[in-house]
C-alpha cells in the first residue's frame, strides 16, 4: 500500500484539474508515493474530454468518478473519502497546485515525525498562496492571530482550511465525514471540533505549499454564500461549544453577514429564523475539557 490517496472534487474547472493532475505527476516519487487519485465531478456543465483522455493515459491511478448531481463540497469529499484506500488523504482544491516537486515527500515525512501517543497529528494544513500575487491567502490561514503566526514554519492549531490538507484515513473512520447538511462553507470547522476530540492534534506546516488561483478580490460574494456560512458557523459553536459560543457567534456573523451583503434584509431575517431553531433541530456533542483547553492553549477564537 502507498501512503498517499489525493482527492480532487471539481466543478467547472477543466483547465484548472488537468495543470493539477500533471502537478501531481510531475512530484518527485509520484510512482512510489501515491495510491491513488481520485476525481469527484460535480455534475459539471464544461468539456472535461481532455481530462479524461489525460486521466486514461494512466501516468497515475487516476480514478475519474462522474456524479449524476452538485454534491457540494462536504459530500463530494465524503464520496472521495469512502473509496480512498491509502493511510494519508491529500485533499487539494481543483484551481490549486503544488508549489514545490517534493511536497508529498514532506506530507509524509511530517505525519512520520509526529506520531506521539498523546494527541499525535491527525490532520496537516498547508501553507496558501495566491498565484497571481504570490501573497499569503489570509482567509485560508489557519489561525485568526495572522501577524503572530504568519512566519511559523509548525504550529498546532484548532482547524484546518479547505484549498490544501492531508489527513489520516484512521481519522476519518473515528471522528467521522464531512457534515452532510452543510452545502457549502465551515464544514472543516465542524470536523475539526471531531478530530481534536478524538484525541488527535491538527497543525500547520509552511514546508508545503499550495498556490491557489482564486483572485486576492474574492470570488463573488453571494449573499446566499453568507448566509450559509454564518448559519453553518451557528450549527457549529451549538454542536461543540459551551452555549455561550452560539449567542456569541450567531450575533457577530450576522452583523458581517449584512456588511458584506449591503444590509439584504431578506436573507438576514430567513437566516435568523434558522439559527433560532437550531437548538430545536441539533443535537448537542459539546467538546470535552481536554479538548477546549487544548483550544484554548493553541489561541482559538471560538466566535469568528
Amino acid at each position: 500500500m502507498k501512503p498517499i490517496s489525493i482527492l480532487i472534487i471539481t466543478y467547472n474547472r477543466p483547465n484548472d484539474v488537468l495543470f493539477l493532475l500533471k502537478n501531481i505527476v510531475a512530484q518527485k516519487h509520484a510512482a512510489e508515493l501515491v495510491q491513488e487519485v481520485i476525481i469527484i465531478n460535480n455534475a459539471s456543465v464544461a468539456d472535461y474530454d481532455e481530462v479524461v483522455a489525460y486521466v486514461q493515459e494512466g501516468a497515475l491511478n487516476f480514478r475519474y468518478i462522474n456524479s449524476p448531481e452538485n454534491l457540494g463540497v462536504a459530500r463530494g469529499r465524503n464520496l472521495a473519502i469512502s473509496i480512498a484506500e491509502a493511510p494519508i488523504l491529500v485533499t487539494i482544491d481543483d484551481d490549486a497546485y503544488f508549489r514545490d516537486q517534493d511536497a508529498l515527500e514532506k506530507v509524509v515525512k511530517i505525519f512520520d515525525e509526529h506520531t506521539a501517543v498523546e494527541r499525535p497529528l491527525g490532520a496537516l494544513c498547508f501553507k496558501v498562496y495566491y498565484a497571481s500575487t504570490l501573497e499569503i491567502q489570509k482567509n485560508l490561514f489557519p489561525h485568526k492571530d495572522f501577524e503572530h503566526y504568519k512566519d511559523k514554519n509548525y504550529f498546532d492549531t484548532s482547524y484546518f482550511t479547505g484549498c490544501g490538507h492531508a489527513i489520516k484515513k484512521e481519522v476519518y473512520g473515528k471522528a467521522g465525514d464531512y457534515p452532510v447538511d452543510f452545502f457549502y462553507g465551515m464544514e472543516e470547522y465542524d470536523l475539526s471540533y471531531r478530530i481534536l476530540d478524538h484525541g488527535y492534534s491538527i497543525a500547520f506546516t509552511g514546508e508545503v505549499v499550495v498556490m491557489h488561483n482564486e483572485s486576492p478580490l474574492g470570488r463573488t460574494t453571494h449573499a446566499e454564500k453568507m448566509r450559509m456560512f454564518w448559519v453553518n458557523k451557528s450549527k457549529v459553536a451549538y454542536r461543540y461549544l459551551p452555549f455561550i459560543y452560539y449567542i456569541t457567534t450567531s450575533f457577530l456573523w450576522s452583523l458581517e453577514f449584512l456588511v458584506k451583503t449591503n444590509w439584504n434584509l431578506v436573507l438576514f431575517f430567513k437566516g435568523w429564523g434558522t439559527i433560532w431553531g437550531i437548538p430545536f433541530k441539533e443535537k448537542r456533542q459539546r467538546v470535552s475539557k481536554n479538548t477546549l483547553a487544548y483550544l484554548k492553549e493553541v489561541g482559538a477564537r471560538f466566535t469568528h
